[in-house]
């Protein structure tokens, strides 16, 4: 099993998130930086949502190879477990797919009860909602008619939960690659929902945080679990 300490980049996460959700919430650099990427004589983003090359390389296609990979790990997990490779990556294989599986559906959880408005909908870009911070309240006159779901970025969530790949690795050389491809992914898949009006830069960096901070959670559950269940095997061999 690893040897990184959990509960310290826990805490790390836990004040990462509280300073960048800090900074967003106290200044307008999420317009500063989005207006970069919307141009106000043509009332066009960056990038087309329809554009084809980029919407199968960082929307379509992304989407469909992690869930093609949990769905390899899953069966891996339930058809090979006996395989030596299989055992000695089984700690790792575990965090990987419950990572991909809980660090979506959290982003998902907090998307749908913050009712923050996407880019493209809001006054600032030709949309009709106005612009307001997480914490604040819309206009009494100005209030959507339906919840908004932007609030953070749901679909950068299942590329930075590829940071629990670090989990699977034992070389720190093969660590450090795993980061930088889970970090380039996610920010990529980020990125490419900023250009096309989806998406703020704070709701993809609140999104990497939350996910290194989930992954690390359950990392360390999967540990003391895993660790439970050695104590009990001992036990019943001594017992014996």
């Amino acid at each position: 099993m690893n040897n990184l300490n959990l509960t310290k980049h826990i805490l790390i996460s836990i004040v990462y998130l509280v300073l960048v959700f800090g900074l967003f919430e106290l200044t307008n650099l999420d317009l500063t930086i989005q207006n970069y990427f919307y141009d106000n004589v043509k009332d066009v983003w960056l990038w087309s949502k329809k554009e084809p090359v980029l919407k199968q390389f960082l929307y379509d296609a992304p989407k469909k190879a992690l869930a093609f990979f949990a769905l390899g790990i899953i069966i891996s997990l339930l058809f090979f477990r006996k395989r030596d490779l299989i055992k000695q990556y089984k700690y790792g294989l575990i965090v990987v797919l419950l990572s991909l599986i809980i660090i979506p559906s959290v982003i998902g959880l907090l998307k749908a009860t913050t009712n923050s408005a996407c880019p493209v909908a809001l006054e600032n870009y030709g949309g009709d909602i106005p612009y307001v911070k997480v914490l604040a309240s819309y206009p009494p006159n100005k209030i959507p008619s339906k919840i908004q779901k932007c609030f953070p970025a749901g679909h950068a969530s299942g590329g930075f939960a590829l940071l629990s790949l670090f989990f699977i690795f034992i070389t720190k050389k093969n660590q450090t690659l795993a980061i930088v491809f889970s970090m380039s992914l996610g920010g990529l898949m980020g990125s490419y929902k900023m250009i096309i009006g989806d998406h703020f830069i704070s709701h993809t960096l609140i999104t990497m945080g939350m996910a290194w901070f989930l992954t690390c959670t359950i990392a360390a559950l999967v540990q003391k679990s895993l660790l439970f269940q050695k104590s009990i095997k001992t036990i019943n061999l001594n017992n014996k």
